[in-house]
């Protein structure tokens, strides 16, 4: 009996950990290539933002207004790595979020930033919408509508 509770447990424990990956820039340069006809809404947060936080339902909502188009939605948390197991997961868990979750894995934040956009002050929420066409980033909490009206614009 006490095997079959060890084995459950390590299984709730996968399925939350596998919800929330390791991301660099690279692999994610190498999803956006691949995507193809795919537009990506890729929003970058912090457990500790609240504008993030108060925003994540939105991006929720586009992701559920999507779901058979081609339209991704990624969440890349930039919380410390450290924090991965302790905070960024049971906030992911506590808040049912479904969307793809990523924690951003990347040594120097300068660097990162200067990659994604060139004018990325590092503040957040930012949210960078991207296809094969088009390439838009904004330093600014959305709401609902405008998340819907900027997709509706990349078209």
């Amino acid at each position: 009996m006490r095997i079959l509770i060890i084995i459950c447990l390590s299984l709730i424990t996968y399925s939350v950990n596998a919800q929330v990956k390791l991301l660099t820039l690279d692999n994610l340069d190498k999803r956006i290539a691949k995507g193809k006809d795919t537009t990506y809404v890729i929003n970058f947060w912090a457990t500790w933002c609240s504008p993030c936080v108060a925003e994540l339902p939105d991006f929720e909502k586009l992701r559920l207004a999507n779901l058979k188009k081609p339209v991704k939605v990624l969440l890349v948390s930039l919380d410390f790595k450290s924090k991965l197991q302790k905070e960024v997961i049971p906030f992911v868990q506590k808040n049912n979020i479904k969307a793809e979750v990523f924690l951003l894995n990347e040594p120097d934040q300068q660097k990162y930033i200067e990659r994604i956009d060139k004018k990325w002050s590092g503040a957040i929420p930012a949210t960078l919408f991207v296809n094969k066409k088009v390439r838009r980033f904004y330093e600014k909490e959305f709401t609902e509508i405008e998340l819907s009206n900027t997709l509706l614009t990349l078209k």
